[in-house]
């Protein structure tokens, strides 16, 4: 167990115990770790991810009495984040149907990296690639969506992945093969 854990540990349990400062740190500490997981779900602005942000540790803290520390405190918030959002896409499916992205989105759009690259057609390809591979993992189910998001973004171990979707190592290593599959395939189809 690292140090963070146990000071998480510590945290968790003042925060049990009525301590509302103790929960306020844990919010500091994983407030925009949260607010990541959730904008990969999300083509939403920043209003509705920091909504959902909220919503998610609103949830944990009135469910904080049931957390029992027998994964890492942001194992279990993890999952949260990702429930809470996954019912915010489910209720609001029918009246936010997403299009296609239009001329104006270019215009709002952040793309790392994009100072580095020297040339319009290198600019081109490089956001086609980026489109192409965020347009296939928003195609995949949820389960591979989970899983290679958690590893491929967050950088999470097989292990640590298994914990968040409660399912065996064995079957987490399977879906991120299927869903890197998945994206080779559709972006070699490209060319």
């Amino acid at each position: 167990m690292s140090k963070l854990d146990n000071n998480d540990d510590l945290l968790v349990k003042k925060a049990q115990g009525g301590n509302k400062k103790a929960f306020n740190i844990l919010v500091i500490k994983y407030q925009n770790k949260v607010c990541n997981i959730i904008s990969r779900y999300l083509n939403g602005d920043s209003h509705e991810i920091e909504d959902i942000a909220q919503e998610t540790f609103i949830k944990a803290f009135r469910s904080l009495h049931n957390f029992r520390g027998d994964s890492a405190f942001y194992t279990w918030l993890y999952r949260i984040a990702i429930n809470t959002t996954k019912n915010y896409l489910l209720s609001n499916m029918k009246k936010n149907k997403k299009s296609d992205l239009t001329i104006d989105d270019a215009d709002v759009m952040d793309i790392p990296n994009l100072k580095e690259v020297e040339n319009p057609e290198n600019l081109l390809t490089t956001v086609e690639l980026r489109n192409k591979v965020l347009s296939c993992i928003n195609e995949l189910s949820d389960e591979l969506k989970t899983c290679i998001t958690l590893r491929e973004f967050d950088g999470l171990s097989y292990e640590e992945i298994s914990d968040i979707v409660n399912c065996p190592v064995g079957t987490v290593r399977s879906r991120i093969f299927r869903a890197r599959e998945f994206i080779e395939k559709s972006i070699n189809s490209i060319g």
